[in-house]
C-alpha cells in the first residue's frame, strides 16, 4: 500500500474527484481527513465542514487531525468552486464577483491551507503537498478565464512553496487533469453538438482524435497521480507536475 500508515487531509473533497480520491487513499492504508464548506460525509474518512480561504478554519483543520492522529503527512489540495462560461466583456458585476471567488478559493484558498498545515510537516521534517490544478493553468480558454487564473496561481504557488519548503523536507507538487469523464463533460459535448447540428458521437470521436491517447481520463486517474506524488515513492519529486489528461496537451 502506497500510503500506509500516513494521515492526509484533502481539501475540497466534495463528491466527484474529492470523494474518489478520499477513497483510493483509505485503500492505499492512509487515515484520511477530508474538508468541504458543506461537511457533507465522505465514505472512508472524517469529514470536516471549513473554507479554505479562512484561515481560522485551516487553523482548525489542522489542529483537529493533529489532536486525532498526532502528525500529518500528505496535504491535497482540491477546493475549486463550480464555474460558469463566460466572456470577460460580458462579465456582469455579479458575474465578476463570482470570477474573483473562484481565484479565491482556487489560489488564496491553496496559499491559507498551505500556511496553516504545512508548519506541522515542516516541524517533523517530512511530507508532501499535492496541488490539484489543471491543463488550464497553461492554456486559457476563452470563457473560462476564472477558472484559468485560479488553477495558474495554484500551480506557480505550487513553484514557490517547493523552493521554500525543500530544505526542511517537504515536497510540493502539482497534478494537472485535463477533461475527467462525468455527466458535466458528456451534457457539453451535447450542447455542443446541438449547436452544431452534429450528433453526440461525432462530437465524442472529433475530441478523442485531439487526445493521443484516444480517451478521456477518468477520476481515478487523476486520484492514482495524486497518490504516486504523496507516497515514499516520489520521495525525489518536488516542484514537478504531472499531467493527466491522455495526451491532449503536451508539456
Amino acid at each position: 500500500m502506497l500510503l500506509d500508515g500516513k494521515i492526509a487531509i484533502i481539501t475540497g473533497a466534495g463528491p466527484g474527484l474529492g470523494a474518489t480520491l478520499a477513497g483510493l487513499m483509505k485503500e492505499e492504508g492512509a487515515e484520511v481527513v477530508a474538508a468541504a464548506r458543506t461537511g457533507r460525509p465522505i465514505p472512508g474518512a472524517i469529514t470536516v465542514a471549513a473554507d479554505v480561504t479562512v484561515p481560522a478554519d485551516m487553523r482548525g483543520l489542522a489542529a483537529r487531525t493533529l489532536a486525532r492522529f498526532g502528525r500529518i503527512d500528505v496535504l491535497v489540495n482540491a477546493a475549486f468552486p463550480g464555474t460558469h462560461r463566460r466572456n470577460v466583456l460580458d462579465m456582469s458585476p455579479d458575474d465578476l464577483r463570482s470570477w474573483r471567488e473562484a481565484v479565491d478559493i482556487g489560489t488564496y484558498g491553496t496559499l491559507v491551507a498551505c500556511r496553516y498545515i504545512a508548519p506541522h510537516m515542516v516541524a517533523q521534517g517530512s511530507g508532501s503537498i499535492v496541488n490539484v490544478t489543471s491543463m488550464s493553468s497553461r492554456k486559457g480558454y476563452a470563457g473560462r478565464s476564472d477558472f484559468a487564473v485560479g488553477k495558474a496561481g495554484a500551480h506557480l504557488l505550487s513553484h514557490c512553496l517547493a523552493d521554500e519548503l525543500g530544505p526542511s523536507g517537504v515536497r510540493v507538487n502539482c497534478v494537472a487533469p485535463g477533461w475527467i469523464a462525468s455527466d458535466v463533460l458528456d451534457d457539453w459535448m451535447r450542447t455542443r453538438a446541438e449547436s452544431e447540428g452534429v450528433t453526440f458521437e461525432e462530437i465524442r470521436e472529433r475530441d478523442l482524435r485531439a487526445m493521443a491517447l484516444r480517451r478521456i481520463a477518468t477520476e481515478e486517474d487523476v486520484a492514482r497521480a495524486v497518490i504516486f506524488l504523496a507516497s515514499d515513492q516520489a520521495g525525489a519529486i518536488t516542484g514537478a507536475t504531472v499531467d493527466v489528461n491522455s495526451g491532449q496537451l503536451f508539456t
